[in-house]
């Protein structure tokens, strides 16, 4: 079968959202080298439905997200729900946050995580061997978060790496504290299941299909308390199903090992052990980035595995 190419699959996406600006209220400018940019919450207002479309394009167009209602009694009842039939290419193979950039700006170091179709054009990322898959398109969509455009040296340094002209170069971008940057990362409930899944060695060929669901936060104009409510959000309250091939065995396996009550740090709003280490990402233990809850059925016994719990408690002590 034909592996699709998620920066084609994805243009018609980028050109609705240009069509459809100032009803997404979002800003779309030419930058100095010919680049394509979508403001979805910096300067412009944004908001939920931007949000939703912007967590689309990271998923390549090959994910479906939208908005939901649980339990009208529940504390935070308002979910997105991302659906993908190509879970791998769309969730790692795009979404995730993997294309580490940076390039000085004024003296100063602009860093930023790469997220999109663009990655599987011009990220070096060894994932890309391993899940045999690159793209090649005419153009590229690359989504960031970060409160500014980005620089013309950083869209230089994606277009060749992307071999392409800055011209074919879409970039899009929204901090973690606005509406749409707090939509798109909630989003990635799925793609953490996935990330989860490869870091267990669960083997990616096996994983045919899968949906998520996490309640969608409340934004908030500190970064920390922002990225705090973000993750929580998956990690006390995001839902996973996935679709597996293989031994039912290997899936009561990965069922109880993905959901995040099995690290070490579960427990407290993300923004406090956050603080407990000083700002060190490196000190929080990997296992915790996982949904709260998860269920792996096999298809080929009809057998499911469930695991984890949803964590109103933690949740409400983060949303506020």
């Amino acid at each position: 079968m034909k592996q699709p190419s998620i920066n084609t699959q994805v243009a018609p996406l980028v050109r609705d959202i240009i069509d459809n600006a100032d009803a997404l209220r979002v800003s779309v400018t030419k930058g100095s080298l010919g680049e394509t940019l979508i403001d979805c919450g910096v300067n412009a207002v944004g908001g939920l439905e931007a949000g939703r479309r912007l967590s689309e394009v990271c998923l390549g167009g090959l994910g479906v997200v939208t908005f939901e209602t649980t339990n009208t009694e529940d504390p935070w009842p308002f979910n997105v729900t991302v659906h993908t039939s190509q879970p791998v290419i769309a969730c790692l193979g795009s979404q995730y946050a993997g294309w580490s950039l940076s390039v000085d700006d004024n003296g100063k170091k602009f860093n930023v995580l790469g997220s999109g179709p663009a990655r599987a054009m011009g990220s070096s990322e060894k994932l890309y061997e391993e899940l045999g898959y690159r793209d090649k398109a005419k153009s590229a969509a690359l989504v960031i978060e970060a409160d500014k455009a980005p620089p013309a040296a950083m869209v230089a340094k994606i277009a060749e790496a992307c071999k392409i002209k800055p011209e074919q170069l879409t970039i899009l971008y929204a901090p973690t504290s606005s509406l749409a940057g707090t939509v798109q990362i909630a989003a990635r409930c799925l793609e953490v299941a996935l990330h989860k899944a490869h870091e267990l060695h669960f083997p990616l060929e096996d994983i045919v299909d899968g949906m998520a669901t996490v309640p969608v936060p409340p934004p908030t104009p500190g970064f920390i308390e922002a990225m705090g409510r973000t993750n929580d959000a998956i990690i006390y309250g995001g839902r996973a199903q996935l679709y597996v091939t293989g031994e039912a065995a290997a899936a009561k396996k990965l069922a109880e090992a993905l959901p995040s009550i099995q690290s070490k740090d579960y427990g407290k709003p993300f923004a406090e052990i956050f603080a407990a280490v000083k700002g060190d990402f490196y000190q929080i233990d990997p296992m915790l980035f996982s949904p709260a809850k998860v269920t792996v059925t096999s298809l080929e016994t009809g057998e499911s595995f469930q695991s984890g719990h949803i964590d109103d408690a933690v949740l409400s002590r983060s949303f506020g």
